[in-house]
């Protein structure tokens, strides 16, 4: 039985997304966060040394990173997709295949590293540290927001909106395994950067990826995807 090792509000929660939509069956192990650091309970280091999520395990196969675990499941599970999904890898050589060959890259290598340091830095005000330092703290976190994180999260969710403005998903007019790479990273950059307003067309991706019954299914047995402010 292939089983998906899912810590709630992550990652993992587009691993679900996709075994939902390729209707394969699985079994759901669900991990809470540590109350006080919010970090992945030492539970997960049984599964893989690295302790993170999303990972899964298929016999005695174990596959960690989300972009490697959506490839895998692809490869083993995407010949009994319905065909509307069809168009889940691309056909190579094509233009949609390079387009999602980008996202399913951008989404980890560029985009989630701005959308991490930004929450840390959101977060480091609030930590406990003696009243004299808070202000230092404060103020350092706000100028690095400022200077660094906020300009390359802007500039991120530009591009998407971009691209989105003449592409119904990301590779072009079908779903593709490059959405359910992006998704999280889409939900975590509009949680995260402002303005939602600003971003319609991110909006409409949104609530186009929100609305699919597979995705409804996957929020039901996996719960919140971000975690609440």
């Amino acid at each position: 039985m292939l089983t998906v090792h899912h810590l709630e509000t992550s990652r993992s929660q587009r691993v679900l997304w996709l075994l939902e939509e390729l209707g394969v069956p699985y079994e759901l192990r669900h991990y809470k966060r540590d109350p006080h650091t919010h970090l992945a309970p030492p539970e997960l280091k049984r599964v893989h040394p690295l302790g993170k999520s999303p990972v899964i395990s298929n016999g005695d196969t174990v596959v960690a990173e989300s972009g490697a675990i959506i490839e895998y499941l692809i490869e083993c599970y995407g010949n009994q997709a319905p065909m509307e999904l069809s168009h889940l890898e691309p056909l190579r050589g094509t233009v949609e295949h390079r387009q999602c060959r980008f996202w399913m890259h951008y989404a980890e290598g560029s985009l989630m590293n701005w959308l991490v340091m930004k929450l840390v830095f959101d977060t480091i005000p609030n930590q406990p540290m003696p009243f004299f330092v808070r202000p230092v703290a404060r103020e350092l976190c706000g100028k690095v927001q400022q200077k660094l994180i906020a300009p390359n999260v802007q500039t991120a969710l530009a591009f998407m909106e971009d691209h989105l403005a003449s592409h119904r998903w990301f590779a072009g007019e079908h779903l593709s395994m490059a959405d359910f790479q992006m998704s999280f990273a889409v939900e975590a950059a509009l949680t995260r950067g402002g303005n939602e307003a600003a971003w319609p067309h991110l909006i409409a991706y949104r609530e186009r990826m929100q609305a699919r019954p597979a995705y409804q299914r996957a929020l039901s047995k996996g719960g919140p995807v971000m975690m609440e402010s």
